[in-house]
């Protein structure tokens, strides 16, 4: 029975998605809640898990392409329900005529006779993340007991069957021989061998090859499953690589991440390893052993093959213009930056705060906050500030409901924090700072970046921001004029806190100071609360045990 399983809506508002990859192929078998595909849908890379157990009919989609929700991403072949059970029948039948043996081993066990009634395969409860481990480690879910609540699998449960497994090979090994053995945990197959003398590196020609005059380019990676963006696939199809052989310079989640310019670096790698190849099996086509270091062309008039392509066609070549497919993330932040841009009109307000104190306090708190396993930046100080500052003024914690004619004042203080990712820019919103001290802010705030930055963060986790903050000043920027994220009124824009020169009784003196950038819908708010607004925001920050009051 053919069924069908088309892309969902796994958000508010989302009208299509980017299939990235797919983990499975026509005629593969799949349970239920195995995942078979990868989608990038505006801020969010979401995994699809298979709904049913049977097995893969037609991929409806190629990796690339954009689909619309509510088509159709995949067809499974599903056995009805009595065409399973007779199946599974006829399987237990075969299975205790080609093993008696362990028919005996049951019946010489615990004498109850349950071992001679199979159990019918319970479903596996198991959160994406904690399948995606198991994969890694080779752990079949279903021999797992769970720990969780109701019986669901965690990652702990995973690493515990995982270190067991490596106890029991660990005890076959030491009674197996030294011949070669195929070991298996990914779906690859691998040889190991048990005289280690015997081995030859795989980074180093071999005789042979030196003979024939062969250079190795660089040992594929050989993985099952890569990490990558989608323009970085793009590139490794352009120049023609696997991108389960690239080398990995990152990792995500404890699997391989693959940047461009590692796709760049490899491939250029056997490029020259090809050229290698072709000079010397030009230089044995001379005949007489010579080597050869260079290739003559051969002009028109003469004979003999044509030269080889030089390095300068090759340098052409990479001269042309890279175009990338403009979707996905990428889209999704244009299109927002142009909606609140031409709908909002922006004006920005600049200033700097003297900071030695903030600097100092940190400093203090540090420690505390580390033993608490919190990393405590600045950030959750200025929030606080921010906060402050915002109760006093809150004409730029509000929006405009243009339909309705009305400024809505927020009483909500969920601020947004524009993160930096290898996707493009995403801002996840720590929610109800008014109730937080900074060390909840700053491990809240952590957790959300990182999230963020390994793609695992949800889309509800990026809603419903009433401010924004923007901390440019991490890459060494001073000023800005950031835009607004509409419908908010406002956003305020972080430099980098460093020693510059300060005017104090008519000397100049090193202090630390903070840029500020300041952007407003003018609409909402005027230029003159604007500067109000960010003299508070100085004052709480200058005099940070102000904000213990």
């Amino acid at each position: 029975m053919i069924q069908e399983f088309k892309l969902p809506d796994v958000g508010e508002g989302v009208a299509e998605g980017e299939l990235v990859a797919w983990h499975v192929e026509p005629g593969d078998s799949v349970t239920e809640d195995q995942v078979v595909a990868e989608v990038e849908t505006d801020k969010a890379l979401v995994e699809v898990p298979s709904p049913y157990d049977g097995t893969v009919a037609e991929l409806r989609a190629e990796e690339g392409e954009i689909v619309p929700v509510g088509a159709v991403l995949i067809t499974f072949d599903v056995p009805d329900e009595d065409e399973d059970d007779a199946e599974r029948e006829d399987s237990d039948a075969d299975a205790g005529a080609a093993t008696p043996e362990i028919e005996t081993e049951a019946e010489t066990g615990d004498g109850d006779g349950d071992a001679d009634e199979p159990e019918p395969a319970a479903r596996v409860f198991a959160p994406p993340s904690v399948r995606r481990l198991a994969r890694e480690e080779g752990i079949d879910l279903a021999t797992v007991d769970g720990s969780g609540p109701g019986g669901r699998i965690t990652e702990g449960d995973v690493r515990a069957a995982a270190a067991a497994d490596e106890t029991d090979e660990t005890a076959d090994g030491d009674g197996a021989g030294t011949g070669p053995a195929a070991v298996s945990f990914s779906g690859r197959s691998a040889t190991s061998r048990g005289n280690e003398s015997d081995e030859t590196d795989a980074t180093e020609p071999t005789d042979a090859d030196t003979a024939a005059g062969t250079t190795m380019g660089p040992e594929p990676a050989d993985r099952d499953r890569t990490l990558a963006a989608p323009a970085t696939r793009k590139l490794a199809d352009e120049e023609g690589v696997d991108l389960d052989d690239v080398p990995a310079s990152e990792q995500r989640d404890g699997e391989a991440f693959v940047t461009p310019d590692d796709v760049r670096a490899y491939a250029d790698a056997q490029r020259a390893a090809q050229a290698a190849d072709a000079a010397a099996v030009s230089a044995d086509a001379t005949g007489d052993g010579e080597t050869v270091t260079a290739v003559e062309p051969v002009s028109e008039t003469g004979t003999g093959a044509e030269p080889p392509a030089t390095t300068d066609a090759g340098a052409a070549e990479g001269d042309a213009d890279e175009r990338i497919p403009y979707r996905g993330v990428r889209r999704t932040i244009g299109e927002q930056m142009q909606r609140s841009k031409f709908t909002a009109p922006h004006v920005a307000h600049h200033d700097t705060a003297v900071v030695d104190d903030l600097v100092a306090l940190r400093a203090e708190l540090k420690p505390h906050a580390e033993e608490r396993g919190v990393s405590l930046t600045y950030m959750p100080f200025v929030m606080k500030a921010v906060l402050k500052a915002l109760q006093e003024f809150p004409m730029l914690n509000a929006t405009l409901d243009e339909e309705a004619e009305e400024i809505v004042y927020r009483k909500e203080y969920h601020f947004g924090v524009a993160v930096a990712t290898d996707a493009g820019l995403m801002v996840p919103v720590v929610r109800d700072v008014d109730r937080k001290g900074a060390v909840e802010i700053a491990s809240d705030l952590g957790g959300l970046v990182e999230r963020a930055r390994d793609r695992s963060i949800s889309r509800t986790e990026m809603q419903g921001s009433t401010f924004t903050l923007t901390n440019f000043g991490a890459i060494g920027g001073e000023y800005a004029t950031p835009i607004i994220n509409y419908p908010e009124v406002a956003i305020l824009g972080l430099g980098a806190i460093e020693q510059r020169p300060v005017v104090e009784d008519g000397e100049v003196v090193a202090r630390h100071t903070l840029p500020l950038s300041l952007s407003i819908d003018h609409r909402v708010v005027d230029g003159a609360e604007a500067a109000r607004f960010t003299n508070r925001v100085i004052e709480y920050l200058e005099n940070p045990r102000l904000l213990l009051l």
